[in-house]
């Protein structure tokens, strides 16, 4: 179970034989990209990856629609890295996200799809961290910089981010930033950016304003349209309880306890109703975090952390909160509250099912939101399947029944070491494996290497063995702070 801080987003491996079309050695690219996509076990393209890599290749404008999961990632990073001239180390490239979560995941997959050009840097520079060090690294240097528009935006008043070299950029999920109010900042920075640049839109869907900004700041771009990208059209099982709001919460852990699943996000549109929640889900036993828009970042990227490593098993969170989160095998998507908008709950559902693999999304309703159910089922074109709830069977299951979430499989060791001591996964992995750790390589999960940190899940009984022998050895030859994430 071993995972190394693997792409999210790209290519799936596939073992049937590549067509000469889908392949990437068919791409005018470095032998150095080359041999990382071989290594990484990419095979062949996925179709926005084949329509658009060609295009920017040769420098076209492009506006594609393409959704989480489709490998949209690689589709603009390969062309992107194909143009970076790493002896120059001034911004060459800007990518914009909606979310720093995002910004990290993007940031992450170019690192790794660069890692044989010697040299190359790539930034994420995102609000709710602190601007000094963003800037101190600008002035060192960097080719790539991957951020949220007001963060990028604040680097090229202070003159930290120079415009000089940009020859790219990159709006990722256009249509969330025009949401979250970013509009302005996307177009001052496109209007400050040198007019020879590519400029590459990728969105799920095409407002009016989308379309107004692509024929202001792009020339003759072509339109790259993926069918079938809607989540609606994934195999997922979409099951609907009618229940009281005050019985939602017994609902809500009768379900965790008979699905059993490893891996859920519980919806809900309040940030209150998340906090309440999330207690009563960890007072009944059940391995739960929440994040809102009131959570500071630092505590939001531990919950995040610790659910991707599978240390909580159940994540609660708003839709802005949420924004931009990409989880890998997600088994279990819940509604504790419907949204206000058919297109939210297409983009909830979509996070499971993914890659070829069912999934499972469970709706409550009140009885006074029929007419809101019946706007899903118009917009996707899918009948709910229908499940009646018993709440005294329920609350007497709940009492007999120990909750098959009391404890997570895995805890989140935090090292105060990352990408800027020059950690990498495979150090991590020895220090926990090695004769001062002995642990198995199957009882260690996901590594994340950050600027100036780590984490690393490991087999929730084996934490404390591991948080030890990582405090009394040595990571590549030196001593870091190590402490259990809670």
């Amino acid at each position: 179970m071993n995972q190394v801080d693997q792409p999210t987003s790209g290519t799936p491996k596939n073992s049937s034989t590549p067509s000469d079309k889908n392949r990437f050695d068919t791409l005018a690219i470095s032998p150095e990209l080359l041999g990382v996509i071989a290594e990484i076990g990419y095979l062949t393209m996925t179709e926005i990856q084949a329509k658009a890599i060609p295009l920017l290749l040769a420098g076209r404008d492009v506006i594609g629609q393409s959704k989480t999961g489709s490998g949209k990632t690689a589709a603009f990073g390969i062309p992107l890295l194909q143009k970076i001239r790493v002896q120059d180390r001034r911004v060459q490239a800007l990518v914009m996200c909606p979310t720093r979560e995002l910004c990290t995941q993007v940031a992450r997959e170019i690192r790794n799809l660069g890692r044989r050009q010697q040299g190359l840097q790539v930034l994420v520079v995102c609000g709710g961290q602190p601007v000094a060090p963003q800037a101190f690294a600008l002035e060192k240097g960097v080719h790539i910089v991957v951020g949220t528009p007001g963060r990028i935006l604040d680097h090229i008043r202070r003159s930290s981010i120079q415009l000089s070299r940009l020859s790219t950029v990159v709006l990722d999920e256009a249509d969330r930033m025009l949401d979250m109010g970013f509009q302005e900042d996307m177009e001052t920075i496109l209007a400050e950016s040198p007019a020879s640049r590519q400029t590459v839109f990728f969105s799920a869907t095409f407002p009016d304003s989308i379309g107004e900004m692509s024929a202001t700041y792009q020339k003759d771009p072509v339109s790259v349209t993926i069918e079938n990208t809607d989540e609606s059209k994934a195999d997922i099982h979409q099951v609907l309880y009618e229940a009281a709001t005050e019985n939602k919460s017994v609902l809500l852990q009768g379900l965790l306890q008979q699905i059993a699943p490893k891996s859920t996000i519980v919806f809900s549109n309040f940030k209150a109703a998340v906090v309440e929640l999330t207690a009563q889900l960890e007072k009944a036993g059940v391995s739960a975090g929440c994040i809102h828009g009131d959570l500071l970042q630092v505590d939001r990227d531990k919950i995040m952390a610790r659910f991707r490593n599978q240390s909580i098993r159940v994540l609660v969170a708003t839709d802005v909160a949420a924004r931009g989160i990409d989880v890998a095998d997600l088994d279990l998507v819940v509604n504790y509250d419907l949204p206000q908008k058919p297109e939210t709950y297409v983009h909830r559902i979509g996070r499971t099912g993914r890659a070829g693999k069912k999934g499972l999304a469970i709706s409550f309703a009140t009885p006074k939101e029929a007419y809101r159910v019946n706007g899903i089922e118009v917009h996707t074109g899918t009948k709910f399947e229908r499940e009646k709830f018993n709440v005294a069977a329920e609350t007497k299951m709940q009492k007999t029944e120990k909750s098959k979430h009391a404890e997570a499989l895995m805890a989140t060791i935090h090292i105060s070491g990352g990408r800027k001591h020059k950690m990498r996964p495979g150090d991590i992995l020895g220090a926990l494996t090695g004769e001062a750790g002995g642990l198995e390589a199957s009882e260690i999960g996901k590594i994340e290497i950050h600027d100036m940190f780590s984490y690393v899940a490991v087999s929730s009984r084996l934490a404390k063995i591991a948080c030890e022998a990582l405090r009394n050895g040595r990571i590549k030859g030196r001593k870091f702070n190590v402490d259990l994430v809670r």
